[in-house]
Formats: structure tokens, sequence, C-alpha cells
């Protein structure tokens, strides 16, 4: 069964909704209009027009455009294939490069000497690599670091993550969290964040092989949830199980809003149909089952918004919580070469509208995060192999509020 609703998403739009369909072409669409599916998360997911077509308020300029009150500027230029950027009190950036090094960013600049390099069993085939990286809430007593990297298993590409100790300007391994994450060439998820209870949630791919996603007994295609120290947490949803949420095909952001406690995720679709997601404790998103508006008698989460026929290939996301776009999600496209605003219900259980901006300005974007004083940092991934490569890339750049 596949119920689908075309309903009014916002007063300017009452005459143009429209209803997404299946597809399978993987092209972005390169048209002017950015379809979207808003839902609540219970499988009867509602198809209205998003994207550029049209914005409210104050951001709307005379064509309709979203006005973007950010300047930006390239901060850091030269990096290879940057996946993760976090900050530390003492002021120094830390960025992972998908071949195997976490770079330092000090006053500024790029230094030279990486804070550390991996070596074997470390492995870096296709999409793999050193991905998700993220710092203690106590950084600056105990100096440890929470990285997510592939490895050779044997002879199988598996994913693990690590604890880093920070000291004197480099880092060693301290202790192995977790291993054994299926992992392969292609859908390793990596985005490992801590959250607001101080626990460390991890995604995860599933390396081509759907069915991982629906077992329970698999870490693939899933949210896991774990200790600093690497226990299980005594109330995730199964027993003695890292898993968090399932049914994912390969989510690659987390984000948090502050205000509800509610946690945002994206995930690649197979061909379009990308998603966001609100994620709760034990539920199911349906990959393979399902996919978009696809419903079964509500049996899976529904996304809150998709792509339709369009490929966003979204990737890191952030939560804004101060700044002109405060209480807006922004999330980084690959493929769609954007960032996405996107802008909830008051509740937060819904979106409300989906804006492109910064459309084919730099290319292929990995990861966008927020900082101190509204800032957010974007880095571009274009010597990922799958890019064009630009001078100067990869690059850090940086949003300022304007005032």
């Amino acid at each position: 069964m596949n119920n689908r609703v075309t309903v009014p998403l916002y007063a300017s739009l009452l005459s143009v909704a429209l209803l997404t369909t299946s597809c399978s072409s993987g092209e972005p669409s390169t048209g002017g209009t950015e379809q979207t599916s808003q839902g609540q998360g219970t499988g009867q997911g509602q198809t209205a027009n998003g994207g550029n077509t049209g914005a409210s308020g104050n951001e709307s300029g005379a064509q309709g455009e979203t006005v973007i009150p950010y300047q930006p500027s390239v901060l850091v230029e030269g990096l290879n294939a940057p996946w993760e950027i976090v900050s530390v009190p003492d002021g120094r950036m830390f960025v992972t490069e998908r071949p195997g090094a976490i770079r330092v960013i000090e006053d500024g600049k790029l230094a030279p000497e990486p804070l550390i390099e991996f070596s074997a069993p470390f492995n870096e085939e296709g999409e793999g690599g050193l991905l998700g990286l993220a710092a203690d809430p106590d950084f600056e007593d105990n100096g440890y670091l929470y990285a997510y990297h592939s490895y050779l298993e044997g002879d199988d590409i598996a994913n693990r993550v690590l604890r880093l100790k920070v000291n004197d300007g480099k880092a060693v391994i301290d202790q192995e969290l977790l291993g054994n994450i299926p992992g392969g060439t292609n859908h390793n998820g990596g985005r490992i964040k801590i959250g607001p209870d101080k626990l460390l949630y991890i995604t995860t791919g599933e390396r081509y092989e759907p069915e991982l996603s629906q077992n329970k007994d698999s870490l693939g295609g899933k949210i896991l949830r774990i200790g600093l120290d690497g226990s299980i947490p005594a109330d995730n949803p199964w027993p003695n199980s890292p898993v968090y949420s399932m049914g994912h095909r390969n989510a690659q952001g987390l984000a948090w809003n502050p205000d509800n406690g509610y946690l945002y995720s994206t995930e690649h679709g197979q061909r379009n149909h990308d998603e966001i997601n609100r994620i709760v404790a034990g539920e199911n998103y349906g990959w393979p089952e399902v996919e978009g508006d696809d419903d079964d008698n509500g049996a899976y989460q529904a996304p809150l918004a998709h792509s339709g026929n369009d490929t966003w290939a979204p990737s890191g996301v952030a939560f804004v919580e101060e700044g002109p776009w405060a209480g807006s999600l922004i999330a980084a496209n690959l493929r769609g070469e954007q960032l996405l605003k996107v802008t909830f219900s008051e509740d937060g259980t819904q979106v409300e509208k989906v804006e492109p901006i910064f459309e084919d300005e730099w290319g292929r974007i990995r990861n966008v995060s927020a900082g101190e004083d509204g800032k957010l940092y974007v880095l571009t991934n274009n010597r990922d192999g799958r890019g064009s490569p630009r001078d100067g890339d990869d690059k850090l750049i940086v949003l300022t509020p304007e005032s």
C-alpha cells in the first residue's frame, strides 16, 4: 500500500503542491523546484513543494530566492578528502582526512604535522577510511577524542570506534570501544556524535547488504549508542545491544535540537529519496522494506522529509542554536553540491520548508558544523574520488553572520 496525501505546506505555496513519484534516475534535478516529502514519522508522509520556488519573511528576495545572511570566506585550503571537524576548548580544530590523518587547525592555520596518522590494519578503500570524530565533554581534563575508521579484519573490511588520548600535540590509540561494525568499499556510515546524555551515537552502513538493516543482531544499517567507555547503556532499546534504531541504509548525519532533545539524522536513499529523519529509540526506519513515502500500514517510521526524485546525497548536519538561522537544521549535500536549510514546525515534529543554499558554489559538501558566535563551518569534498577538484581543494569555509 502506498498512501500519499498532497497538502499545503505554507501560505505562499497553497496552489502548487505536487506529488512525488517513484523514479529510478539517480541524477539530481536540473529544474528550479526541490521536491520534498513532509511527515511526522508515522508512515503517513505528505508531499509538497519545497526548495527555492519561494520563501517567506525577510529572507525572500525580489525573485523569490533566499537571501543568505552569512558572509563566506575560506579559512583553510589543501585538505585531503576531509570528513569531520571538531573544536576543543583551547581553540584548536581537528579535521579527519579519509586517507587516515587527523589534521590540526590552530589560529586559523593548518599545522604541517598531523595529530595522528593511522596505520595497518587501517583501510581506506572506496568510501571507507577515517570518518567520524568527536571530542569528549571533558576534553580539557582527559584529552579524549573518539574516532570511527575502517580496517581489515582478515580479508574483510569492518569499522570500529576508538578512543584516542591527546597529549603534547600528538594522539595515541587509548582503547577500542566497539569493533566488527560491518564495512565495505561503500556504505560505512561513519558519523559519531556525543549526545546531551553524554553517550556516543554512531551511524553505520549496510555495505550493500540490505538485509543487515532489518537484522537486530547485526550492527549494520543502524544508529548505535554506547557509553564513552564502550559500555552498553542499560536503557538501550534492546538488552545488551548497542542498537538504538534500525532500518537505516547509510545514515551520515546526526544533530540534536537542545530545546526539545530531538535527534535528527540524514540518510542516503538508493537512487534518490534521500531522507531527513527524527530518530526515536527502538524505532524501525524501514530500509529495505519501504522507501520515501511508501506506507506499510504504519509499521515503519516515515522520514520527516525526503528528496523525491532528486538526489541530495546528504552527509553531515548541524542544528543552528544562534545567529540568523537559529532553530534550523543545515545539511551538507554531496551529489547535490549544496547546503539545505531545513525549517521545522514549532514542536519540531514536522518539516515546514527545505531550501537549497550555496548551490553549485563549492562542489561536493561533506559536512557542516556550528561554532561559536553563530558561525558555520563547511567542509568541501571534491578530492574524494567522485568530485572534480578545484583550486585549493579541499577547503574549510567559514560562514560568518552579517551584522
